[in-house]
């Protein structure tokens, strides 16, 4: 099972605050922490010291905070490739390095005394990764994780996206991505738009960002880049992460019936195996309800991200659900009950053949 986490940069904020939102986040199991120590102005011990007192925090909760470094401040430190104490005194889980060395050197680091977890950046594209692997690291010490990107149109789009990643999952590493709040207001640096990994992911709820990773199934790992989350943000990635099956959004239509609303908001539902390039169906409906009454109406041109409920002109398929896949005519045999909430519209593409989902009310 993979992990949700926050992030917090305790140079642009206070030990207090940030150590609120750990007690906030600990409470809807959150487990990771993303921070950053890319460069040290003024007075190096003071801001050691506290970044050393907000990570103690952290890991009294039981969180793992990964510092992300670039190599100029290893050189600021004091710190070598064979030498990290400097970031196990620090109480880091792990260290995130910005930008890497040759490969034999991660590899290296992964072989720590201290346990320490190396992550490396998977937003390159290059075959960096290969040449840590032919170094032999230690597989269980080495992770993933891609950028955030604080500048509009500048994350990643999602052909690269995947590409990037299969780069990482064929060696089977811990995978991560970072997701953006919409409540957040600031990042490592002074501008920010959001802080996003997806490109596509930049204006829309967090829920919905938390259900794409998991639709996709090839990141461990989602944390939000941008600090403060609302309670609510938290609460609603949380119920996301860790449902049992896919809850999309659904705005109902106007005159959806109390029959219709208990079908497609109080049911499980099942994308049925031989499918269809025109509909989604979840069968089990016509079966549960049979007995009962689907009149027509609504029957309107079919678009898709349509909700539908067969009605009675349709004889035995009567109550079944379905997602228009495609745009189609619509012959007075089905009910249009509601439309895919547009921010959500998207997820259609990844649902899976027999898998389950569950559907979600929502309003615009």
């Amino acid at each position: 099972m993979g992990k949700l986490g926050v992030s917090v940069y305790p140079e642009r904020s206070t030990y207090e605050k940030d150590a609120a939102y750990f007690d906030l986040a600990a409470q809807y199991k959150f487990k990771r922490v993303f921070t950053s120590l890319l460069e040290i102005k003024g007075d190096q011990d003071a801001v050691v010291n506290n970044f050393k007192k907000v990570i103690n925090h952290a890991n009294a909760l039981g969180m793992e905070v990964m510092v992300d470094i670039n190599p100029a401040l290893f050189k600021q430190l004091g710190v070598t490739y064979d030498n990290l104490a400097f970031f196990h005194d620090l109480g880091a889980w792990g260290v995130r390095l910005d930008e890497g060395f040759t490969g034999a050197e991660e590899a290296r680091m992964t072989r720590n005394p201290y346990g320490l977890k190396i992550e490396v950046n998977m937003s390159q594209g290059t075959h960096y990764i290969d040449n840590i692997m032919a170094f032999s690291p230690d597989r269980n010490n080495l992770l993933g994780s891609h950028n955030f990107y604080p500048h509009r149109f500048s994350g990643l789009g999602q052909a690269f996206f995947e590409q990037a990643t299969a780069l990482y999952t064929q060696y089977r590493l811990n995978t991560a991505a970072f997701i953006t709040s919409q409540a957040a207001t600031f990042g490592p640096w002074p501008t920010q738009d959001g802080l996003c990994t997806l490109e596509s992911h930049r204006n829309l709820p967090v829920e919905t960002q938390v259900k794409h990773y998991q639709l996709m199934d090839t990141i461990n790992d989602v944390i939000i880049a941008n600090a403060y989350a609302s309670e609510a943000e938290l609460k609603a990635a949380h119920d996301a992460f860790f449902a049992a099956y896919p809850v999309v959004k659904v705005v109902p239509a106007a005159d959806m019936t109390p029959l219709e609303h208990t079908v497609i908001f109080e049911n499980d539902h099942s994308y049925r195996g031989d499918r269809s390039e025109y509909l989604l169906r979840s069968t089990m409906t016509r079966v549960k309800y049979r007995d009962r009454d689907f009149p027509a109406h609504n029957t309107k041109p079919i678009t898709r991200g349509d909700v539908l409920i067969d009605n009675e002109g349709f004889g035995q398929y009567k109550g079944e659900t379905q997602i228009a896949l495609q745009d189609m005519p619509n012959d007075g045999r089905v009910n249009v009950v509601g439309h895919l909430h547009p921010d959500e519209a998207f997820l259609l593409s990844y649902l899976k053949p027999w898998s389950g989902f569950k559907f979600e009310e929502a309003t615009l």
